[in-house]
Order: C-alpha cells, then sequence, then structure tokens
C-alpha cells in the first residue's frame, strides 16, 4: 500500500521543498533565549529588591519583640502601700511604688546627693517601671513587708544600649548614656541583674509618647473595625452591583457610563476618596472624626469598584450552558442567578473581596484626611470611639525622633505583612480549593 502522506518539506507551493534559512533559524532561536533570560532576569531582580527589603525591615524590627529588664530589690514597706493594713486588690493598687522604686536605687548606689545624678540614675528605668513593681505586688500579695527581687523595664537608651544600637566608643558628648550611667549599668550587668523578656507589651499596649511602652494593640484595634465596617458595606453592595451589571442590566447608553465610571474609580488615587470623606461624612452629616465607623466607609468607597470588577469576572467566567440548564428546566431569571450561577462564581468573588479587602488594610492616605492620624493612647471599645489603624501607627512611629520607635516601625511593619500574607494566602486557597475549570 503507498503512503501519499506528505513529506513536510513538500507543504510548500509548487513540487520543491520548503527551504529553512539556517542563518536565520538560528537568529531566531538567538531571540527566543534571550527573551527567555530577559524574563529569568527580571524575576530574579524583582526576587532580590524583596529579599533585601524583608532583610532591612526584619534587622531593624526582630529587636522589638525583645525588652531589657532590670532585677532591683524593692522594699515594699507596709506603711507606704498598705496603711491600713486591708490587703484588699483595690487598696494596693492604688499605692504609690515609684518612691519604693527610687529608694531602692539610691540604695543600691548611695552616695548620690545631686539633683541632676538623681535625675540620672532614675532615668535608667523605664518610665512606667513602678507599674512593674505594682503588677507583682498585685499578683503575690504576701510580698508586702518584704524586700523582693523584681524585674522592672529599663528606659528606652538602656535597652538600645544593651541592644548594641548605642556604643560606648562614642564620645560621651555624643552619646545619649553618659559615663556615669554606664557605670551603674555596669555594675547591674556584673551582678547579673540585666535580663531580656520576650515583649508582650508590643501586643498588649496602646500608642504611649515613650518607646519602651508603646504596643500596636489599639491601632491592630482599630484596623480591625474600619475593616469590618468596609467589607459589611462593599461586600453586599459590590456583588449586587455586579450581578445587576452582568446579569439583569440592559445594554444601553447608561450602563456603558456606569460600566466605564466604575472602572475609572478603580483607578482614581486614594486620597480623592479621603477628600469625598473629609467632605461628605464629617463635614455634611457630622460623623465622628477619627473614628473607625469613618474610616470603614471612606475605604468602602475606594474598595468598592475593585469588587465590583472582580465580581463581574467571577460571574462571566460561569459557562452560558448553566444559565440556559436552568432556564430550560423553569427556573426564573432570578432563580438561575442566585441558585446556580452565584454559587458557582462565589469562590472568584471571594478571592476579588479578600484582595481588596488586602489593598484597604494598606492604605493610608485617605485615613489621614478623616484625622486618624492623631495620637491615640486608649485602646478603643467601639466602632464611633477616636481609634487609629496599624498603617497610620507605623507612618506615626516612622516619624518619631526617639531610636526605641525605628525598631518598632520595623516590627509594626513585619506584623502589617503578616497580615496581608494572611489575607493573600487565604484568597489564594479558597481559589484554589473552590474554583472549577470549565
Amino acid at each position: 500500500m503507498t503512503d501519499n502522506t506528505p513529506h513536510p518539506e513538500d507543504l510548500s507551493t509548487g513540487a520543491s521543498p520548503l527551504k529553512i534559512n539556517p542563518l536565520l533559524l538560528k537568529k531566531r532561536n538567538a531571540r527566543e533565549t534571550r527573551f527567555r533570560l530577559y524574563g529569568l532576569t527580571a524575576v530574579l531582580t524583582a526576587v532580590l529588591v524583596l529579599c533585601l527589603l524583608l532583610t532591612s525591615i526584619i534587622s531593624k524590627g526582630y529587636t522589638a519583640f525583645e525588652q531589657t529588664y532590670i532585677l532591683i530589690d524593692v522594699r515594699l514597706n507596709t506603711q507606704t502601700i498598705d496603711p491600713k493594713g486591708t490587703n484588699r486588690l483595690e487598696d494596693l493598687a492604688a499605692a504609690s511604688y515609684k518612691g519604693l522604686l527610687r529608694d531602692a536605687l539610691r540604695e543600691q548606689f548611695p552616695g548620690i546627693d545631686g539633683r541632676r545624678e538623681k535625675r540620672q540614675l532614675y532615668g535608667i528605668l523605664g518610665t512606667a517601671a513602678d507599674y512593674d513593681v505594682r503588677d507583682a505586688v498585685l499578683d503575690n500579695p504576701k510580698l508586702v513587708g518584704t524586700t523582693a527581687t523584681i524585674a522592672v523595664k529599663a528606659s528606652d537608651d538602656v535597652d538600645s544600649y544593651f541592644k548594641g544600637y548605642i556604643s560606648r566608643d562614642v564620645p560621651e558628648d555624643n552619646r545619649k548614656i553618659k559615663d556615669v550611667e554606664l557605670s551603674w549599668l555596669d555594675t547591674f550587668e556584673t551582678d547579673d541583674r540585666i535580663i531580656k523578656k520576650f515583649n508582650m507589651d508590643f501586643f498588649t499596649n496602646g500608642d504611649s509618647r515613650e518607646p519602651e511602652e508603646a504596643g500596636i494593640l489599639g491601632a491592630v484595634i482599630g484596623s480591625l473595625y474600619t475593616l469590618a465596617i468596609t467589607l459589611a458595606l462593599c461586600f453586599p453592595i459590590g456583588v449586587l452591583t455586579a450581578i445587576y451589571l452582568e446579569e439583569f442590566a440592559p445594554t444601553n447608553r447608561w450602563t456603558d457610563i456606569i460600566e466605564v465610571n466604575i472602572n475609572n474609580l478603580a483607578a482614581v488615587p486614594s486620597i480623592v476618596f479621603g477628600l469625598l470623606g473629609l467632605a461628605i461624612f464629617l463635614n455634611f452629616f457630622g460623623l465622628p472624626r477619627s473614628a473607625p465607623l469613618v474610616g470603614g466607609m471612606v475605604l468602602a468607597l475606594m474598595t468598592l469598584p475593585t469588587i465590583i470588577i472582580a465580581s463581574r469576572a467571577a460571574l462571566k467566567a460561569v459557562p452560558p450552558s448553566i444559565r440556559e440548564a436552568a432556564l430550560g428546566i423553569g427556573a426564573s431569571r432570578m432563580q438561575t442567578v442566585f441558585h446556580h450561577v452565584l454559587p458557582l462564581a462565589m469562590p472568584g468573588i471571594l478571592t476579588g473581596t479578600i484582595l481588596g479587602m488586602a489593598q484597604a488594610l494598606g492604605e493610608t492616605a485617605p485615613l489621614l484626611m478623616i484625622g486618624m492620624v492623631a495620637f491615640i493612647a486608649d485602646i478603643p471599645g467601639s466602632m464611633g470611639d477616636a481609634a487609629t489603624v496599624l498603617p497610620v501607627q507605623i507612618f506615626l512611629w516612622a516619624d518619631s525622633p526617639e531610636r526605641g520607635f525605628v525598631e518598632k516601625t520595623s516590627a509594626a511593619i513585619m506584623v502589617l505583612l503578616a497580615f496581608l500574607v494572611v489575607m493573600n494566602a487565604i484568597a489564594v486557597i479558597l481559589r484554589k480549593r473552590f474554583e472549577r475549570r470549565w
């Protein structure tokens, strides 16, 4: 049997076989090789820059998760702490422990009489070191009337010194810690009275003027309140808008105008939404300034276009056969959309929503316009209380001159990046687990 299949070389016009120029083929392969190298170089460059950025942040911020403490022998006089002898926690908590702590320091280093030297001696401890003594007494009231060794928090400068950020080789005039203070610290270090603990206060305290007392809890709570308002507003409105535009809206000039405006709003600078919130929510409606309620409404306006576009893409990805099958068995248009199309599109909608919320979590500019840049020391108790968010807290700390806020800024960035990574990981998991390929 004769094989009539033409040879690849005979597939050209005419009877003569197709001739390939070896030089052109070599150039084409070289171009493809160069293009692959360009792409690989771009990827490696991006990974290198990302690694440098993360290394810089982590190297500056990991020390914030550790705090220096000094062991002090404090004489817990009954007359000072509990003169009435009630032994009630309310009375113990109301006592003044600062004087006891200062007396313990003077006993440790006798002969210090000058006002300046006393101020330097007291300054090696944190401004809230007396609360460490109070907490120790409240945890064990039996300490009252005894001399107890209590770990109290060191000041920001002392903490920076033991973390290696302040060098004693620098001339004294250019150093925050003077020679006499170094001699006291050397004494504590020789007696093994310098210890380091995990800095739990960084996660349980609100903002503070003192670096050793500053924490991110207030900013984290404010961020959660703000994101809750944002999600509650933009998710139902965004999804319903996408359903209407994709499934029910007629194709005419008005819907075209709406679609163009939605796409344009997705590219509007975020600070414009902050100006809108300032003009409408604060000046016109008179809502509370610096509140997560207003911040969530502003971020909802900013996130809505992203969710609408992602939801429309997810709805459009559902095959028309699903709609036709539902309509063919007698389902109404509403039943078809909400019982069949929407459940199949929900993984893509949730993915777009989470990515939009991650973008809102990292926003600062719109919140600055509505006053969430204020110094807020208290933990917000409701969505109407004054609060700040984590990106704004980072912005405030980055502008502070104290050395301790440098590591606190980097540590807060690490926490924010962890939140963003978790949210993006959830989006990827949802897409991988529930997404269907048609």
